[in-house]
């Protein structure tokens, strides 16, 4: 097994060849929203990925369904660079994530550059993970300013802008313990577009919340995806997976078994894996 910081340069001569840049000559295509390729990931003697490849297009929603610790947390954790993975690689918009090509190996990334690509990356967890002593309001404003994106007095302007976005431009000097789960998540929601990120990653948004909020995440999220935003959403709502996915993915013992539009993975599932699962859950 190689280590998280010494891999094969997939960009190396006979490896799979690196993306041309969008505008490349040639008239070559822009770069995948992300692509994954034969990631693999262990947690001790447990193989959580196993060779995972996955291409994302700009502009699409691509929901991850399978069952409970089938990897689907892992692999969005694995694109944030949040875990290394031991094998395989990541792009976002055609750039290594978490690596930078030495020779024929990959070698990891200081910790400030990693930041700074996860700046890029935005991602919405399942318990929100706001800070409990700022106000809305600076809850979204923070990264900006952390990164240095923005000065504070425009950094505030933008957080009041998406706290309208999400509904929540009447609660900017509430703090978190004051908000219902389900305005908790839209604030999480306005902090991930805050830093603009070219995709976003949601893992299981809605799992946290009482049934009578998840309705308002999951508009939110829906107004996202017509916006165009590349978004990623692990989940188990498959009738909202149904409404707003362009690409189902369904991950089991972490493996992708099954790809494709949801009218074919939903009602026409080929692998029994698949079948199985949506037969305890449909």
């Amino acid at each position: 097994m190689t280590t998280a910081t010494d891999r094969t340069d997939p960009t190396a001569p006979g490896g799979p060849q690196a993306h041309d840049s969008p505008g490349a000559p040639g008239g070559a295509a822009a770069p995948a929203a992300i692509e994954v390729h034969g990631v693999h990931k262990w947690y001790g003697d447990r193989h959580v990925l196993d060779g995972v490849s996955l291409t994302v297009r700009p502009g699409t929603v691509t929901a991850v369904l399978g069952r409970s610790g089938s990897g689907k947390s892992t692999l969005l954790r694995v694109i944030n660079h949040l875990e290394k993975p031991e094998a395989g690689y990541v792009r976002v918009g055609g750039e290594l994530i978490g690596v930078r090509r030495h020779g024929q190996r990959l070698r990891e990334l200081g910790e400030r550059a990693i930041l700074a690509q996860r700046g890029r990356i935005g991602f919405v967890f399942q318990n929100f993970n706001l800070f409990p002593h700022l106000t809305v309001l600076d809850n979204v404003a923070a990264a900006p300013v952390a990164t240095g994106r923005l000065g504070r007095p425009e950094a505030r302007a933008l957080a009041r802008e998406l706290l309208g976005r999400v509904g929540l431009g009447d609660r900017a000097a509430a703090y978190p313990r004051q908000l219902s789960g389900g305005q908790q998540q839209r604030v999480a929601i306005a902090r991930a577009l805050a830093l603009r990120p070219g995709v976003i990653l949601f893992d299981e948004p809605t799992s946290a919340l009482d049934p009578e909020l998840v309705g308002e995440v999951l508009a939110v999220i829906k107004d996202l995806a017509a916006g165009g935003t590349t978004l990623v959403i692990v989940t188990h709502e498959l009738a909202f997976a149904r409404e707003v996915a362009d690409e189902i993915v369904f991950l089991d013992d972490g493996r992708v078994v099954e790809q494709g539009p949801p009218e074919e993975v939903l009602d026409a599932p080929s692998h029994p894996r698949t079948r199985d699962y949506l037969s305890k859950v449909l």
